[in-house]
């Protein structure tokens, strides 16, 4: 009997949910009867079109250069569960079982532009110099009214006090608390998923939290954030209320971020290689952020994926608008918090929210990676406001495609074909978003102009 076998059993599961992370960080997959699911996965029978990875947030998908990354007659990739991965649906009242897969093409090589292979490729170009990267990442995200209008603005929900906060409360615990009942389930759903959550904050905006996870692999990691967002949306409608991972859901609201806290250790020893005994950086450490600073702008299409991400990226607003780094400094695109040698790390500040998780992780991971195979030198740590300098990270989804595929040192860590996949798909997003007349240009240009 299979460990994954062992556990339906032992669980007593009825169903199996087999997960696959698209490109957006989607949860796409299957539900089987638990039994056919065993029968399936013993007789390669989890199948899927390779076209889901390169299916859009909106579910469409590229009219042109689709053959370039998957088969032009949508041939079947083949999913091979994780058992690491496997754990219950804590919101079932049946039990239900879901597993994370990575998916394979016939002649079992793995699908190069799936989201998981992608990090798992970088993490092991890693291991070929005896470097284990640890990350931590913390996602914020709002909770907001049930709206089925998209026409109409997003709202505060209502908390337990009959009122909706209106006001910002930074770290207030009262202004949590408003919304107890809904965390105590995200909590209650964390602990049943083997989730490491740690800390739960309210941030800056109207209704909007954050919640941290514990240092870790980074793929148990993007596992986790990935099975997180599930989680809190599910928690959310339990309540009546959306819990939404958007970048910025809300006008003259700070918008929402991913940040990645990175360090890297030696394979054998566990020494952190980011900071000698006596506390000062290493000459790796500076490699590996001038390498962030670098390379950052030219991935943005994994960190910051969708035409929404570039409205959070603007001065003054709790998020950066360059790569410039600094100790304890919240301003800047790259923060060094103050901590003992063992804890040295970097906190990537770039990353939005509704990043998925896996090609964020991998994309930020692979640009520390060349700062340190190229022995890049960092600029000067900037002290004081980041804001007074150039704004050099890309103002639009367009021009961040621009750069993505102008850097040839990516594709050595990444692969040309993400490379494709990720322009095709994003291209596509961005054209069906030009065809939207807006509200704001409604009201503002149709009798004035």
């Amino acid at each position: 009997m299979t460990e994954i076998e062992a556990y339906l059993k032992e669980h007593r599961i009825d169903e199996v949910e087999c997960l696959v992370p698209d490109m957006a960080g989607i949860a796409r997959g299957k539900i089987l009867p638990a039994d056919k699911f065993v029968q399936d996965m013993q007789k390669n029978g989890l199948r899927m079109p390779d076209s889901v990875f390169v299916q859009t947030v909106n579910g469409d998908y590229p009219n042109e250069g689709y053959e370039k990354v998957v088969s032009a007659v949508t041939r079947d990739v083949y999913l091979r569960p994780d058992p690491s991965s496997i754990r219950m649906v804590p919101w079932y009242s049946e039990p239900t079982a879901q597993i994370i897969c990575d998916a394979v093409n016939i002649d079992n090589e793995p699908v190069a532009i799936s989201a998981r292979h992608v990090l798992r490729h970088v993490l092991a170009l890693y291991e070929e110099r005896g470097w284990r990267p640890i990350v931590a990442p913390e996602l914020e995200f709002y909770l907001v009214d049930v709206n089925t209008d998209p026409d109409y603005p997003l709202e505060p929900p209502i908390g337990r006090s009959g009122r909706r906060e209106t006001s910002r409360q930074a770290f207030g615990l009262d202004a949590v608390n408003e919304f107890d009942p809904l965390f105590e389930d995200v909590y209650d759903f964390c602990e049943a998923m083997g989730l490491e959550v740690s800390t739960l904050t309210h941030e800056s905006g109207a209704a909007q939290m954050e919640m941290n996870f514990n240092h870790g692999e980074p793929l148990l990691l993007a596992d986790q954030a990935f099975l997180f967002k599930r989680a809190v949306r599910e928690a959310g409608l339990r309540h009546q209320v959306y819990a939404t991972f958007m970048a910025k859901p809300m006008q003259d609201e700070p918008g929402s971020s991913m940040h990645i806290h990175q360090s890297l250790v030696d394979s054998k020893t566990g020494r952190n290689l980011f900071a000698q005994k006596s506390g000062k950086d290493t000459t790796l450490f500076r490699q590996h952020i001038a390498g962030l600073q670098k390379y950052l702008p030219t991935v943005m299409p994994m960190l910051a994926p969708n035409v929404n991400s570039y409205r959070r990226l603007v001065p003054d607003s709790d998020a950066p608008i360059n790569t410039h780094w600094g100790y304890d400094n919240r301003t800047v695109g790259l923060r060094v918090p103050h901590s003992e040698p063992q804890a040295r790390r970097v906190e990537n500040r770039l990353a939005g929210a509704d990043a998925n998780p896996y090609l964020a992780i991998a994309a930020s991971l692979a640009c520390g990676y060349l700062g340190m195979i190229e022995k890049t030198k960092p600029r000067a740590p900037v002290e004081g406001s980041a804001y007074r300098l150039a704004h050099t990270l890309p103002r639009t989804l367009h021009d961040a495609l621009h750069r993505f595929n102008g850097t040839r040192a990516l594709k050595t860590v990444l692969g040309d074909r993400l490379i494709e996949a990720v322009t095709l798909v994003k291209e596509t997003e961005l054209n069906a978003y030009q065809k939207v007349i807006s509200s704001w240009e409604r009201e503002h240009l149709l009798l004035n102009v």
